[in-house]
């Protein structure tokens, strides 16, 4: 898939003047205060046919936001993370069905919470083991301290079992969350969570190396993602952006700085889950290795059907069949998830245009990715606002792209 210009969008089957409502929508969110800055990249059989960048990645600096600013991309390290797991599954180290206590003893006698109150939580014995597939598909029936919905989350926060702590071990945060109740029976129901951090510490039980060197070595690198890592390399600072919030007046005030921030140097912990920071250019090279069924550039990290199985519906049912979902990067009715990623099952159900068979996920900081097969397309959004629902910038990006289709 190699880069073209904007004027090859008719050539591929969008509409050139469609595609430009997105530029003025870009505009939009930034003059209107509601992003400091964003990219939007999109490309079809093999072109890029839109990649523009507006605003400003510091508004304290006056940086502008450019396509090769380098955001943190939080969440969409999961679908990383999960390459990973399924080139270890290639060679033969595991099954998906393999209990994760086969290589991580202290998930071997799980509990999961019934009842009780923060002193006790009660618990009753696992009813099965939680095998990698639960982990992968977000069924293993752990969760997230920062949902602050249930007895769980907060044994995650009064345990401070958070892998992007600035403190500790990536396998000694894994003991720790075996060590606390499962919000659900595993396989039972779809709750986000610590599931992909875990990935990575078997990742890195399982090659004998660590998990950060792994993805550096056998997928970062060999996708040509030249600069995506798990804290930003010195030569790069000057092109990294602020992260933002929205104070009580929906104003953008900083919640995490361009220069002194913890990204600057290499972290305790490199979270499989929400760890990475990268570029719109790096990560359309990811997208491009999906489109490709395992393959960029004549590099190969998968074959086709180990892609084909990541990219099926592995849940019975949506999302929302599986319980009452309490936070997603993805909306509920319509969509199933797959081995990383979500995946479009009715996009009448889910009330938004797109394919059955796209798949695609989103970061804390608004940012978020989609590749359709059957279109041959994929989006990648970069932006840097928390929480990634303060705005449904995702959706309305969405709509405006589907829309710009013509054949």
């Amino acid at each position: 898939m190699a880069d073209a210009t904007e004027t090859d969008a008719r050539a591929v089957g969008f509409c050139p003047e469609r595609l430009e409502r997105i530029d003025g929508w870009m505009r939009r969110l930034v003059d209107d205060g509601k992003l400091a800055g964003l990219s939007v990249t999109v490309a079809r059989r093999g072109r890029t046919v839109f990649g523009r960048a507006h605003g400003l990645s510091d508004i304290a600096r006056r940086t502008p936001f450019t396509r090769d600013t380098v955001t943190r991309i939080y969440s969409m390290t999961k679908p990383l993370t999960s390459v990973a797991v399924m080139q270890l599954y290639e060679a033969g180290r595991f099954q998906l069905d393999d209990p994760v206590s086969r290589f991580l003893p202290e998930f071997s006698a799980m509990r999961v919470a019934t009842g009780g109150n923060r002193a006790r939580i009660e618990t009753e014995p696992a009813r099965r083991p939680i095998t990698i597939r639960d982990l992968l598909t977000h069924t293993a029936g752990l969760t997230y301290g920062f949902m602050e919905a249930t007895l769980v989350d907060a044994a995650y926060r009064a345990q401070g079992i958070d892998f992007l702590s600035t403190e500790g071990t990536l396998a000694g945060m894994v003991a720790k969350a075996a060590q606390a109740p499962l919000l659900a029976q595993p396989g039972a129901a779809w709750n986000y969570s610590i599931a992909t951090d875990v990935l990575g510490h078997l990742v890195a039980v399982v090659s004998g190396q660590e998990f950060a060197d792994y993805l550096r070595e056998k997928v970062i690198g060999p996708l040509g993602m030249v600069d995506t890592d798990f804290f930003v390399r010195p030569e790069n600072m000057p092109r990294f952006a602020a992260n933002y919030v929205y104070d009580r007046e929906r104003r953008l005030t900083r919640f995490d700085d361009a220069v002194d921030t913890v990204f600057a140097r290499p972290p305790a912990i490199a979270s499989g889950g929400g760890g990475l920071v990268s570029t719109a250019a790096d990560y359309m090279r990811f997208c491009r290795f999906i489109l490709g069924r395992g393959e960029l550039d004549g590099v190969r990290l998968l074959g086709r059907k180990t892609v084909a199985l990541m990219l099926m519906n592995h849940l019975d049912g949506d999302l929302a069949a599986m319980g009452t979902p309490r936070f997603a990067e993805t909306s509920y009715t319509g969509i199933g998830f797959g081995l990383g990623f979500s995946v479009t099952l009715d996009p009448a159900r889910a009330q938004i245009l797109g394919s059955p068979g796209e798949v695609a996920w989103g970061g804390l900081a608004s940012t978020a990715f989609w590749i359709d097969p059957s279109e041959d397309l994929a989006v990648v959004l970069l932006t840097q606002l928390v929480p990634s629902s303060a705005l449904p910038i995702r959706r309305e990006l969405r709509v405006m792209t589907y829309a710009a289709l013509v054949d």
